[in-house]
């Protein structure tokens, strides 16, 4: 392999570390209290959730990316692959979104409150009013559900992207699609480190930590890429 054909995949395997962690920032995650509804999203961890969407969107990239006629190295090519990612990302979070929705409103009966605005930028409606006393918001309001789309979408688009990167570097699709799971788990460790607890969205106070998980992401992804590209070497 000539040098374009190892530091083109290393830039990416980089640049999609960087995507995956900053995904999960936009991501509402509510853990445990989310969970007994008196906090705002989805009730299971940052990592876990932001893995889940990932994973979907990282099979989504690989299916498009192993139709007939595909190239790897088209420009076109990738951005319909990573298109896929993200369409198949969206589609697992907003229909665990929905489901967690319906749950909250029709069984445990709370409404859509966000606690980090006083506002919902997209419909306007004031959310202190509708906030339990005593807990942090509940159930998973308009700017919570949109942020979590983005998040979704930029996870899907870095999952693909590492697939593909992976690929370039000679490996079969079980083993790309293996260190693909192994590389995305990394990044959104990092970024539940850096996030420390829930977050809600794009409006959260904790959101404003991304470019430090962005930092770390790129560096432990630029580490893991580099030990990545002497792997396909044979080193």
């Amino acid at each position: 392999m000539d040098a374009v054909s190892l530091i083109l995949p290393l830039a990416e395997i980089t640049v999609a570390g960087a995507i995956i962690n900053a995904s999960v920032h936009f991501i509402p995650v509510g853990g445990a209290p989310a969970a007994m509804a008196t906090s705002t999203g989805v009730g299971t961890g940052t990592t876990q959730l932001a893995a889940g969407a990932g994973f979907t969107g990282l099979m989504a990239a690989a299916v498009m990316a192993a139709q007939k006629g595909i190239n790897l190295m088209n420009p076109a090519h990738l951005a319909i692959i990573l298109l896929s990612g993200a369409v198949g990302s969206m589609i697992m979070l907003g229909l665990t979104m929905l489901i967690g929705q319906l749950i909250y409103v029709f069984g445990v009966g709370v409404v859509p409150a966000a606690d980090k605005c006083d506002k919902d930028p997209f419909t306007g409606d004031y959310q202190k009013s509708y906030i339990t006393p005593g807990t942090t918001g509940h159930a998973i309001p308009t700017v919570c559900f949109i942020s979590g789309l983005i998040g979704a979408a930029l996870g899907g688009i870095g999952g693909g992207l590492a697939y593909i990167a992976f690929k370039q570097l000679g490996f079969d699709s079980g083993i790309a699609g293996i260190v693909a799971i192994g590389f995305f788990f990394m990044n959104a460790v990092l970024a539940s480190y850096n996030i420390g607890g829930t977050i809600e969205g794009f409006h959260d106070p904790k959101f404003k930590k991304i470019p430090n998980g962005i930092i770390a992401s790129f560096v432990a992804s630029l580490v893991a890429g580099a030990i990545i590209t002497g792997m396909s070497l044979g080193i």
